[in-house]
C-alpha cells in the first residue's frame, strides 16, 4: 500500500537529517524530497520542530518500552555482578535487535540520532533530552546499584562512553570489518553486543569501592610514582 503524503513527508526528514544534520534542512527540502509543497508540513506539523518531535516519540517509544521491561527482569537478579551484565544488555539488545527504522532500530535513524547529537540545536537537544533523558537517569540508578560505591561522576561518564559506542556500532559496522581485513564481521550484530557489554562490563565494574590500583590511578593522571 502506497504510504499516505504524512509518512512520506516524516521518512523523508528522517533521510535528509541523517545526512545533513537539522541546522541545514528546511521545511522547503523536505517538501522537496516529497513532492509536495510546504504548507503540506506545516498543516501535518506545524514547524520543523513539531516535525522533528514526532520523528523522535515514534522511534524511541517502543525502543525505550523494551529497555524498560529489561531492566525491570535484571533488576531481579540478586548477584550484583550477574545483574550488572543483564542492565548493560537491557540498554544495548534494544538498539540491535529493533528491525526497523518504526521501532527504534534501522541504521538510518540511528545516524540522524548521532549527527543531531553533536549538532547541538536547542530545539534537537530538548527534543532529544525529552526522549531519553528519563529511560538513562532509570539505567544509570540501576547500574549505581550493581556497583556499590561507585562515584556519581564516573557512572555518567561511562554511561556517556557506552552509548557512544553503541551509536558507532550501529552507524558504521564496516570498518570493524575493514580494520580486520574481513577477519570479523562488523554486521555480526550479535557479536557487536557481545563486544559492547563485556567493554561495559568491566568499565562499570572498576567504579566499584576498593577495586581500583594506586599505581593504575597515577598512570591515567599522567603521573608517575
Amino acid at each position: 500500500m502506497r504510504p499516505s503524503l504524512r509518512e512520506t513527508l516524516l521518512r523523508n526528514a528522517v533521510s535528509l537529517f541523517s545526512r545533513s544534520g537539522y541546522n541545514a534542512v528546511s521545511l522547503r527540502d523536505i517538501a522537496k524530497a516529497s513532492g509536495a509543497n510546504v504548507g503540506s508540513l506545516t498543516y501535518h506539523f506545524g514547524s520543523k520542530a513539531n516535525l522533528l518531535r514526532e520523528i523522535y516519540e515514534r522511534h524511541t517509544k517502543p525502543m525505550n518500552a523494551r529497555r524498560l521491561e529489561l531492566l525491570g527482569e535484571a533488576r531481579r537478579i540478586s548477584d550484583p555482578d550477574e545483574r550488572l551484565a543483564a542492565v548493560l544488555r537491557a540498554y544495548v539488545v534494544p538498539a540491535f535487535t529493533s528491525s526497523s527504522e518504526g521501532d527504534g532500530g534501522g541504521a538510518e535513524f540511528t545516524r540522524m540520532r548521532a549527527v543531531l547529537s553533536a549538532e547541538g540545536n536547542p530545539d534537537a537537544r530538548q527534543i532529544i533530552a525529552d526522549a531519553f533523558d528519563e529511560t538513562s537517569r532509570a539505567f544509570i540508578d540501576a547500574l549505581a546499584g550493581c556497583v556499590p560505591g561507585a562515584p556519581l561522576e564516573g557512572l555518567v561518564w561511562r554511561s556517556q562512553f557506552l552509548l557512544g559506542a553503541l551509536y558507532y556500532a550501529l552507524v558504521n559496522p564496516e570498518r570493524v570489518t575493514r580494520l580486520s581485513e574481513g577477519a570479523v564481521n562488523g554486521e555480526d550484530r550479535e557479536a557487536a553486543v557481545h563486544q559492547i557489554v563485556e567493554a561495559s562490563y568491566a568499565s562499570f565494574r572498576s567504579l566499584a569501592a576498593g577495586t581500583g590500583s594506586p599505581a593504575a590511578d597515577n598512570l591515567i593522571q599522567g603521573r608517575t610514582a
